[in-house]
């Protein structure tokens, strides 16, 4: 819960809470909470806490909110962190990669920073474009959906293009972890689009059993903003090498050839499978995979074990070891010589997506801190997150797809703006 003040201690030049609304003032956000309140009340649920009368307590499951203390039961009943019966495309670790790491080859946001996120939005959009991604006809899957934002905004495109044929073929998935507040694909609920969100980690997600997919079998988009660290690793996994989808990964045969999956071991995929029909008795189950555009960030996040890029990092004589170390500096290229913030809560490695725009850097101290100027830190750090990076395309291309990194926006709107996009070769044909 946010610190802040009821509206009896914000001073007097600051406006009222707007009518039905929650009286308590938001100190972080400068603003008073936008809750509806009950007849009669003062305050929302969340803050009822001011209201002498009530008791209320953290909420054991999730400490992000509160419960009255007499309703604890009931509510751990229905709320939304609590254990859930796992859905049919969960499949524990399908994503995760192989086990063995060193395996042989075979915030308050002001209006401007408001509007370049929007920037940042419209940007992605627009390499889709660029790239003959964006179009109807076709299911876009949002890794690290977070509140939706950016499959939003390929909707309301689309609409503005093409309003009575978007609605009847095009489809967005949502895949998030959290239980998310505030989410904008509730405001298409009445358009007509195919919304569905999918609350799971990407590490156990099985596209080729989600029931959206196999009902049309529409070509797949993936698409990520950002998408922190490993979750980057998982999501490329997920998208190219779920069983009984890998082998239709391949566009539609005027643009691309199927590529055949390797039959040994593979670090990059953790899959030994090369039959084209696994996991389906009846041909393919889903649409084959156009392209992607991933707003990449968060490298000191990676780690070895879900990593796409392992073979052509052992190609280089490099691994699991020197993988790390590659993964603690690249947080030099966004982190500078801030000092170290010793009490920072450990943080998870993978899934991290989201809407905020800027995530938490790794700061370690280190021997090289009188040794590099903070220029040579932050190009040093660059290098390394290009290094992974390259791991990445090198991934794409055993998958039949051309990668590429390319800047999408100005680092003055954030220092994470390296887009990691893929489609197939434009000269491949059968």
């Amino acid at each position: 819960m946010q610190h802040g003040g009821s509206a009896a201690s914000v001073s007097s030049n600051m406006a009222a809470p707007a009518s039905g609304s929650c009286g308590f003032f938001v100190e972080k956000k400068q603003r008073f909470c936008k809750m509806i309140v009950g007849r009669g009340r003062r305050f929302c649920g969340e803050h009822a806490t001011m209201e002498r009368s009530s008791s209320r307590i953290v909420c054991p499951l999730d400490p992000k909110h509160t419960v009255s203390e007499d309703k604890l039961e009931k509510h751990l009943k229905k709320c939304n962190s609590r254990e859930k019966d796992k859905p049919v495309y969960y499949v524990e670790n399908i994503n995760a990669g192989s086990a063995d790491g060193d395996e042989p080859l075979p915030q308050v946001m002001s209006p401007l920073h408001r509007t370049m996120l929007m920037c940042v939005q419209s940007s992605i959009v627009g390499h889709l474009e660029e790239l003959g991604l964006l179009g109807g006809g076709r299911c876009f899957v949002e890794f690290g959906a977070g509140r939706g934002k950016l499959s939003h905004w390929i909707h309301e495109a689309l609409k503005d293009r093409d309003p009575l044929k978007t609605s009847e073929d095009l489809q967005l998935l949502l895949v998030e972890r959290c239980s998310t507040r505030f989410k904008v694909d509730g405001k298409h609920q009445d358009t007509g689009a195919q919304f569905e969100r999918l609350q799971v980690d990407i590490q156990h997600l099985d596209l080729s059993k989600v029931p959206l997919i196999r009902k049309k079998k529409l070509p797949l988009v993936g698409i990520g903003k950002h998408l922190c660290g490993a979750a980057t690793d998982l999501a490329l996994r997920c998208l190219l090498d779920t069983p009984g989808h890998r082998a239709e990964t391949a566009p539609p045969p005027k643009r691309l050839k199927t590529s055949e999956p390797a039959a040994e071991p593979d670090p990059d995929s953790g899959s030994v499978s090369n039959d084209p029909g696994a996991g389906s008795d009846h041909g393919p189950v889903s649409g084959p995979v156009l392209g992607l555009a991933v707003a990449l960030c968060c490298h000191h996040r990676c780690e070895w074990h879900h990593y796409v890029g392992q073979r052509f990092f052992l190609q280089l004589g490099l691994g699991p070891t020197e993988f790390s170390a590659f993964c603690r500096m690249s947080s030099w290229a966004t982190c500078g010589l801030r000092p170290t913030r010793q009490d920072r809560p450990p943080q998870d490695v993978t899934n991290q997506g989201g809407d905020d725009e800027e995530h938490e850097v790794a700061e370690e101290p280190d021997a090289v801190d009188g040794f590099l100027s903070p220029d040579e830190r932050q190009t040093v750090g660059r290098l390394c997150k290009l290094l992974i990076d390259s791991g990445r395309v090198h991934f794409l291309s055993t998958r039949g797809f051309r990668g590429r990194l390319s800047r999408y926006v100005d680092a003055s709107v954030t220092l994470e703006n390296v887009l990691l996009t893929a489609t197939p070769p434009p000269d491949c044909s059968p």
